[in-house]
Parts: structure tokens; C-alpha cells; sequence
């Protein structure tokens, strides 16, 4: 597993503020009964049913439980300790010049650390959006998006 911690195209202290945010921890997403399933255009969702089908049935150690309503644009392990959704529209936050992100396995992902939950990250680069929210026993472990970077890789193509 490759993993490095850098933003998009900032310096070197920026990217130390990133680590200062994962390291300061966040709240768990709990285990969600249910999640806001996207609604993107058709090329996208062709993208994100092909994710769908290469998504694994383990994600660090945790078994797959697709939070309601099922989709194949949704997925999630470890009752919500792991939530993926795919198709989500562009984050605004994508515009901001100081935005944090990360590489994992080859596939880059930007931060955001919303109110009340755990972090979400969220593709950039793709012709769709992938976003995952980590629980937090992951604030500190970019594993999660480490084991999704060869699905994301395999049938999310890129955007350049």
C-alpha cells in the first residue's frame, strides 16, 4: 500500500495542517440506518454501477453493510464505520485553493471534515465522485481509502 499525505499542489506546511486536523480526531458516523443515495447524470452512474461490482466484501477487516436505501451507488463496512457513496455532486469545498487532500494506492482524495461526523473524502480527478466517511477509530488511518483505491482505479476513469 502506497499511501502519502499532500494537498493539491500547496506547501509542504499546509499539508502539516492536514495531519494537525486528522490528528485532532472527529465523532463517528455511528452506525447509520440510512444514507442520501446521489442522483448523477447517466455517464456517471455507468461508472459508479461498475464500482459497484468491483467494491470487496472486506474493507480493513470489516464486513460489507450497505446502509438503506440499497443502491448500487452506496455501500458501507462495519455498520457504518466505513460509508461509500458514488455520483455525489462536486464538493464546493474543490474550489477552495487551500483544500486538503491526500494520495492513496493512485488515487487522490480531498478532506473535509464536516460537523459531527468523521471525515469525508472525496475523489478528485475522476469522471465521477466517490466520497467515504470514515468512523472515528479511522481519523488517524487512511487504510479504508487504500483498500477502495483499486476499484476506484479499475472503473471510475480519470478526468485529466
Amino acid at each position: 500500500m502506497t499511501s502519502s499525505h499532500r494537498p493539491f499542489g500547496l506547501p509542504a506546511a499546509v499539508s502539516a495542517v492536514f495531519l494537525l486536523l486528522a490528528a485532532a480526531g472527529c465523532s463517528s458516523p455511528g452506525a447509520s440506518a440510512s444514507v442520501a443515495v446521489p442522483s448523477p447524470p447517466a455517464a456517471e452512474a455507468a461508472f459508479c454501477q461498475a464500482l459497484a461490482k468491483e467494491l470487496p466484501d472486506t474493507v480493513v477487516g470489516l464486513e460489507r453493510s450497505d446502509p438503506e436505501p440499497g443502491s448500487e451507488l452506496t455501500a458501507g463496512w462495519g455498520d457504518g464505520a466505513i460509508v461509500l457513496r458514488c455520483g455525489v455532486p462536486r464538493p464546493e469545498k474543490m474550489s477552495d485553493p487551500k483544500a486538503q487532500g491526500i494520495e492513496a494506492d493512485g488515487v487522490n482524495w480531498m478532506l473535509e471534515r464536516p460537523e459531527g461526523t468523521g471525515p469525508r473524502f472525496t475523489t478528485t480527478y475522476r469522471k465521477a465522485y466517490v466520497e467515504v466517511t470514515l468512523g472515528e477509530r479511522y481519523a488517524h488511518d487512511m487504510t479504508p481509502l487504500a483498500d477502495l483505491a483499486a476499484p476506484v482505479l479499475k472503473t471510475v476513469p480519470p478526468s485529466l
